[in-house]
């Protein structure tokens, strides 16, 4: 069911009769709200962040994932942080966010980035003091506690880009880090359709029937798909960086459940 104009409550009125949860939960409380308000308001954003705002929606994503006080969210591949500081001063202190970063690969070259080192400072700070960096190699990712998002942005095209890598077993550890009922969110570049995954690694997209089929497969229900970032000026044919389309480019956000 297409979503392409609606208002942030009628949307999680939508989404919670998908999910099955209460509606007090999915509805914007006045907590909730505030919540949200204040984390895309937080000062300790960097401006480059608050830049990207209006491309990236954070206050309709917050609350498309039914993120509140005192959740628990594990962030699969959070690159930047982006999304990090923001679930983490949603959540508060009485809740807690596990950045999840897989560890190098065994042949990684000695001098290889430190794909953990800016969530590793998002961490150390005080004012995100709720947020744990978990490495571990990328088919046993998983959070101490279940939790009831995990959420991954702009990334699941990398999982195919990893040789080492069996996409099943990383789908399955997450779906055992959730709890019952609870959600996974995957956003992602589109490439076109039929493409599979000839993108992946070109031009950092990925096909989204491929995504669908690969995360049903390790038991999830998908839920729905919800166009709040497609961009039909996008015809998938350029690098997701390159100028003319970056911060534009068709992305997916597809809804699964854990039973």
């Amino acid at each position: 069911m297409p979503l392409r104009k609606y208002t942030t409550a009628s949307t999680l009125i939508l989404l919670a009769s998908l999910i099955s949860v209460p509606l007090s939960r999915a509805a914007v409380s006045s907590a909730a709200s505030a919540a949200i308000e204040a984390a895309v308001s937080d000062p300790g954003r960097p401006e480059a962040d608050r830049e990207r705002d209006a491309v990236r929606k954070p206050r309709e994503m917050l609350e498309l994932a039914l993120v509140k006080p005192g959740e628990s969210i594990a962030e699969l591949m959070p690159g930047g942080g982006y999304f990090t500081r923001l679930f983490s001063k949603v959540v508060g202190p009485g809740g807690h966010v596990y950045a999840l970063v897989p560890a190098p690969a065994p042949d990684a070259p000695a001098n290889a980035p430190d794909y953990a080192a800016k969530v590793k400072a998002i961490a150390a700070d005080p004012a995100y003091s709720n947020v744990t960096v978990l490495i571990e190699p990328f088919g046993e990712l998983k959070t101490p506690t279940p939790v009831g998002l995990v959420w991954t942005s702009q990334n699941y095209h990398d999982l195919h880009n990893r040789k080492d890598l069996d996409i099943a077993q990383v789908n399955r550890a997450i779906y055992a880090s959730l709890k019952p009922g609870g959600l996974y969110i995957v956003l992602d570049h589109a490439a076109a359709a039929g493409s599979g995954l000839e993108a992946t690694s070109t031009l950092h997209r990925i096909d989204p029937a491929v995504v669908k089929r690969e995360v049903s497969a390790a038991g999830f229900n998908f839920l729905n798909s919800i166009d709040l970032l497609r961009d039909t000026n996008d015809d998938h044919s350029l690098k997701v960086v390159d100028p003319a389309i970056r911060g534009h480019t068709d992305q997916f956000i597809f809804v699964f459940r854990k039973e």
